[in-house]
């Protein structure tokens, strides 16, 4: 029978060992192994009864390398894994602490050593946990996700002051420990070029810095997942022309967003019924929102045609002739009129232009 799972073979008993086993143990590919099994080469003990030179010939110096190593002929270096960088700092304090000025101060001293280890590494941090381990042997945590990685301790003690109000010290806290959880390679910026241009990249990456601030700033209290922003999108479906990506983990969108054929409306949301007779022509007065509403002027039509070749459920209605509607209150409204596909023709508000 085959050696059991974690065996080692005792001196000059490899053979013995191996032969049992299948050739796919030799770590070979697949097709190799299956044109063995079609000769009837299907143990290791059948290859090393083999004269070597016609198994190099017939499948390739590969199959005699794997045979050479695992019999321990040919060498085989492993290289350990290195182990992941870990980046946490320790503060034993002599009393029991509570304030919060004296968790401020803890975190001042704590802060500059371990931003100091990140950029030795060249890391900066993108997610910490702070722990607050108390006399009564329970353990207060709090956890920060910053909008960038950073290792610049005036950027980071803010948000970790935000955090310190859900700490409960109970009868006061002896130990803190400040930890990575989750670290990223920082690259140097250099602005490049002329003065000029050097400049105007200082100032945008100064801009793009104060807007990771407010990120992280917002993201300590909402949740970083909460803060989002958006970027163009190839569609000519209006609500399909941007996607919603979060902040945290996206970049700002590049170069300028595509101009539409017509102006869009800054609002704008899933079509909503309007009661007006089911003509084409904009209604003199019509409802909407529990509302009685009156045009006084009226910009269109632009057609726009569904995605014939995707089966959207908000576009069975069909074509769509959009206007643009001043009601007499004011209020400058996105209208259209579905011609109807799979659904009845009818009247729709899509947006709102204040």
């Amino acid at each position: 029978p085959p050696p059991q799972m974690g065996r080692i073979a005792g001196p000059g008993q490899a053979y013995g060992a191996l032969a049992p086993l299948p050739v796919a143990a030799l770590r070979l590919d697949n097709a190799t192994v299956a044109q063995l099994n079609r000769l009837g080469l299907r143990r290791i003990g059948d290859l090393l009864g083999q004269p070597r030179a016609g198994l190099a010939r017939r499948f390739g110096r590969g199959l005699v390398l794997r045979l050479d190593q695992a019999m321990g002929s040919a060498p085989e270096p492993v290289s350990p894994a290195r182990s992941p960088d870990r980046f946490a700092v320790r503060l034993t304090l002599p009393e029991p602490i509570g304030l919060m000025e004296d968790l401020l101060a803890g975190i001042d001293r704590m802060l500059p050593r371990l931003c100091a280890r990140l950029e030795a590494r060249g890391k900066g941090a993108r997610v910490l946990r702070l722990e607050a381990h108390r006399c009564d042997q329970a353990m207060e945590t709090v956890t920060l996700g910053l909008a960038r990685a950073s290792r610049a301790p005036d950027r980071i003690r803010p948000l970790l002051e935000m955090k310190l109000e859900q700490i409960d010290a109970g009868y006061g806290i002896d130990m803190l420990r400040l930890e990575v959880l989750q670290a990223e390679a920082i690259h140097a910026r250099t602005p490049a070029g002329h003065m000029q241009a050097g400049a105007a990249v200082q100032a945008r990456q100064e801009d793009g810095a104060a807007l990771e601030d407010l990120i992280g700033r917002l993201g300590a209290r909402l949740g970083l997942e909460a803060i989002t922003r958006c970027h163009p999108a190839e569609s000519h479906i209006p609500e399909k022309t941007f996607t919603v990506q979060a902040a945290a983990w996206s970049e700002p969108a590049a170069g300028d967003w595509p101009r539409p054929p017509r102006p869009r409306p800054l609002l704008i949301w899933q079509p909503e019924l309007v009661h007006a007779p089911e003509r084409p022509e904009v209604p003199e007065r019509f409802r909407w929102r529990g509302r009685n509403w009156e045009p006084a002027a009226a910009e269109g039509p632009e057609r726009i045609a569904p995605e014939w070749w995707l089966e959207d459920p908000n576009w069975r209605s069909g074509v769509r002739d959009y206007w643009v509607v001043v009601t007499r209150s004011g209020e400058r409204l996105w209208l259209f009129f579905a011609h109807g596909g799979a659904l009845s023709p009818g009247w729709f508000c899509h947006g709102s232009f204040a």
